[in-house]
């Protein structure tokens, strides 16, 4: 158990709020070490190595917690005491007083204890909680595993073109619009705005849209809405039917849009590649690792 995670009982029991360290004992740090080895060297080997990333979790876990024998001793090294007071103070203006060193170090051995009998108790079972937050940590170790090279001059282009659209400035257009009606009330509203007799409630609830995006109009709109909009005149009031109901419409500028130029976002663009290449690598080692698990769904 990490000592960051200081339970909310353990700090209850403590009544001070203690920063603590990721470190364990010297012995669990000396097992640590060697686990982080291991796994370095599964970073020279085929992604296809990541099938053995359980056993690895699992010898960790082994190594860390010892069997039964072992599970009434705790021990509180000098590295993670140290770790306390390095982290005690975020500006380094003063080290902690014994008695706080010390209060931090039993609410760190409560939290353990604690940690222990739960685990012990099986609390952690069916605890969606716990489950999601392991799952979480082996899924940043597989992702920090993963080793992806810089794509060339020729996979960086021939992957902007297939995704400029995400680069490209959209055309861009304001408008003005009232609150949804039906369709007779939404055409008196029109007439009285083009005899500029609107009441004042009317005026306060009508919406000033500016620099939207064209291609988000559809979905937040609809088609039809979409459509009519960038048809319409500009400076002229109309109606137009949105996914909510009947508006009174007047568009007040357009902008056009922009094709994004390679050289221009050639760095963002390895950026996003890099990251979505080891993203689908990592989930393709999650895929083999469900490769090892019959998956049955219930009616």
């Amino acid at each position: 158990m990490s000592a960051p995670a200081l339970s909310n009982a353990a700090q209850t029991l403590d009544g001070t709020s203690a920063r603590s360290s990721p470190q364990d004992g010297g012995g669990a740090s000396q097992a640590r070490a060697g686990v982080l080895g291991a796994m370095r060297g599964l970073a020279r080997e085929p992604l296809l190595h990541f099938l053995v990333l359980g056993g690895l979790i699992f010898a960790a876990d082994a190594l860390l917690h010892p069997p039964a024998k072992d599970e009434k001793v705790i021990t509180v090294s000098k590295a993670l005491r140290q770790s306390f007071i390095d982290t005690f103070d975020e500006d380094k203006q003063r080290t902690p007083s014994e008695a706080e060193l010390q209060k931090m170090v039993e609410a760190w051995v409560a939290s353990e204890i604690l940690y222990r009998e739960g685990k012990i108790l099986g609390v952690d079972r069916g605890d969606e909680m716990i489950r999601d937050r392991v799952a979480f940590k082996l899924q940043y170790l597989i992702f920090d595993q993963v080793r992806v090279p810089q794509p060339n001059d020729e996979q960086l282009r021939a992957w902007f073109a297939d995704n400029h659209a995400r680069f490209d400035e959209p055309e861009r257009v304001s408008f003005f619009m009232t609150p949804p009606s039906d369709e007779a009330t939404a055409r008196r509203h029109l007439d009285d705005i083009r005899e500029q007799r609107e009441t004042e409630e009317l005026r306060d609830q009508t919406r000033a849209i500016l620099d939207r995006p064209v291609p988000s109009l559809a979905a937040s709109f609809g088609d039809g809405f979409s459509e009519g909009l960038l048809k319409a005149p500009l400076q002229e009031w109309t109606l137009l039917q949105s996914k909510d109901g009947w508006h009174v419409v007047r568009l007040d500028a357009r902008s056009p849009g922009a094709e994004a130029k390679f050289e221009d976002i050639r760095a963002e663009a390895a950026k996003i590649w890099h990251t979505e290449e080891t993203r689908k690598r990592a989930w393709e080692a999650v895929s083999r690792l469900k490769a090892n698990y019959t998956i049955r769904y219930e009616p």
